[in-house]
């Protein structure tokens, strides 16, 4: 199934630091390597703040949070968070929202949870809702299921954002979540623990539920495609490469919402295996788990010339932006190199 209009036309590199402090430097780094963008996500520290240095480092690049966990704050802090870096990065910024899973928004962030596709739906709606308040002036009367924003007293309102309302993206695994982004949300962000052959059969298909409920088309929403890469110079650098991505994807595979793309592929039994390893805290056995065909069905691997011709060829049919989970043994002189091979096979 091809969702159009599909054909890579930007590539995006995620902004990992170790030190939220560094995070301008390595955006401006970003930038000089040739990316379009960089996103940053919420692990050991916030999705936002790190953003605002790399904005202030930073004149072209697109910044975006891939994700921020929508459940563990609410609307109003979120519209405000997104407002200001709106602002800080001249229009530059994407508000990327996910759900997580039950057991971090209860037991990690202490906050409520049910019905996550509808509840994120729901979230969406009220920011805009702020955000049209904040615009217009107009009286803030949102009342929902889950949320309700009906105060918007004139000192609280910041005002139009001279710079427009940041795109909101909605990150989904599950066909319910996915079918909202295609409902409400400006862009879908895939998952990187994905494969095409998946996408085509549950995915897509729910993502195009979501556009008929609104009325709208493929042409009204981004589609960016996270997608685990392995490059290398040499074989022994790609073999390398690809064992750190083991790690990972056995990371992915223990958790059961991801467990439909492993049965797509005949990997059923390996999630609950998984699973019962992160529970016995046996870590490090986890990637032997992972075989080369089931790295191959997640993500690419090869040279930067090899991976920048094949990761259009694997996400162009669905994708108009390929966001790169990078596992790099050829060191970052190789990335313009990557990025001129994907740019050319995408080239007309």
């Amino acid at each position: 199934m091809r969702a159009e209009p599909g054909g890579i036309v930007k590539f995006e590199l995620g902004l990992l630091t170790r030190d939220p402090a560094a995070a301008g430097e390595r955006a401006a780094q970003i930038e000089r390597l040739g990316f379009d963008g960089t996103f940053s996500f919420e692990g050991p520290h916030g999705p936002f703040q790190p953003l605002v240095l790399a904005a202030t480092a930073t004149d072209r690049i697109e910044l975006s949070t891939a994700i921020a966990v929508a459940f563990a704050r609410s609307p109003m802090t979120t519209a405000q968070e997104a407002g200001d870096l709106q602002r800080i990065s001249a229009g530059r910024f994407r508000l990327g929202l996910g759900s997580q899973i039950r057991a971090h928004i209860e037991r990690r962030f202490s906050m409520p949870w049910s019905q996550p596709a509808a509840r994120m739906r729901e979230y969406v709606l009220a920011i805009r809702a702020i955000w049209q308040t904040w615009a217009t002036g107009e009286p803030l009367a949102f009342q929902g299921e889950f949320y309700r924003h009906d105060l918007m007293p004139p000192f609280f309102n910041p005002g139009p954002n001279p710079f427009g309302d940041p795109p909101i993206a909605v990150a989904g695994v599950g066909e319910k979540m996915v079918a909202v982004a295609g409902e409400v949300a400006d862009e879908l962000p895939i998952h990187p623990f994905h494969t095409p052959a998946h996408l085509a059969a549950a995915t897509l298909p729910a993502f195009a539920r979501g556009l008929a409920a609104s009325g709208r088309t493929r042409e009204d929403v981004t589609v960016t495609c996270q997608t685990m890469v392995m490059i290398g110079r040499d074989d022994e650098q790609i073999a390398v490469a690809r064992q750190r991505c083991r790690a990972q994807l056995a990371f992915y595979g223990s958790t059961p919402a991801y467990r439909g793309v492993l049965e797509h592929h005949g990997y059923g039994d390996l999630q609950p295996e998984l699973r019962q390893m992160t529970r016995d805290n046996r870590w490090t056995g986890m990637a032997a788990l992972i075989d080369d065909e089931l790295v191959d069905l997640v993500g690419v691997s090869g040279t930067p010339e090899q991976v920048g011709r094949a990761i259009v060829v694997r996400n162009g049919a669905f994708a108009d932006r390929t966001a790169f989970v990078l596992y790099n043994e050829a060191g970052e002189d190789a990335l313009p190199e990557l990025l001129d091979a994907a740019r050319a096979a995408g080239s007309p």
